[in-house]
């Protein structure tokens, strides 16, 4: 499954953890994808959506 929203376009961000030495290695972060099953332009499709679209009900609204 990508971690990609289909509604937002939020997806998988990169930086640096950094130890208490201050040395830096990378690491991510991944927005909490679900797969849920919405209708779109009049079809029943499963779709990627964040938890954040989801509790604000912007897939309702989604149309692509």
């Amino acid at each position: 499954m990508g971690k990609r929203c289909e509604v937002c376009g939020k997806q998988r961000v990169f930086g640096n953890t950094i130890s208490f030495s201050h040395k830096r290695g990378n690491r991510s972060w991944a927005p909490n994808i679900r797969r849920i099953r919405a209708t779109v332009n009049g079809q029943n499709k499963r779709i990627n959506v964040c938890t954040r679209c989801l509790r604000s009900n912007k897939e309702k609204s989604f149309e692509i």
